[in-house]
């Protein structure tokens, strides 16, 4: 039930979003943002391919997913995971972040992602000028952090 809650309440700001950026939410956008917050995981755009398939019971082509996956990144309701090229939902959809500077926990076994809250680290532009004075130019506005969450820790220590 709180799942469910959490999902409606989603996809109602997530309406908002759009509109506030005058887009639309079409049908598809909205399955595969459902897609992406019911799945406890990144996934990659063919994986969700497969996901809409059996959730839908509908073809997502190939070229319409990646713009639909593409559309929900411009409005950030999506990220995509660079070193996995795998994508996740937004985990603050409902708190309107500012999305600067997004920071990811990425589990190496289950692969599951948690995006941490942003507003007690770095800013986005002091990142960006410690790298151009380091001979760097920025393309990704995002940190991704590999490691072991406590679930897979705790099944690897019982095995």
């Amino acid at each position: 039930m709180h799942q469910n809650n959490h999902l409606r309440i989603s996809l109602q700001l997530a309406e908002k979003i759009c509109k506030k950026h005058d887009m639309r939410l079409t049908k598809k956008r909205r399955q595969v943002l459902t897609l992406l917050l019911t799945t406890n995981k990144a996934i990659s755009a063919y994986e969700l391919i497969e996901l809409f398939e059996t959730n839908f019971d509908d073809v997502l082509l190939p070229m319409t997913a990646y713009r639909a996956l593409e559309f929900l990144e411009e409005v950030h309701l999506v990220h995509r995971l660079n070193t996995a090229n795998k994508y996740v939902a937004c985990a603050h959809i409902s708190c309107d972040a500012h999305h600067e500077l997004s920071h990811f926990l990425i589990c190496q076994q289950c692969l599951c992602v948690d995006e941490l809250n942003d507003s007690h680290t770095s800013n986005l532009s002091d990142l960006t000028s410690q790298a151009e004075q380091t001979g760097y130019q920025l393309t990704s506005p995002q940190i991704e952090l590999n490691g072991i969450c406590n679930k897979c820790l705790s099944t690897n220590n019982n095995a």
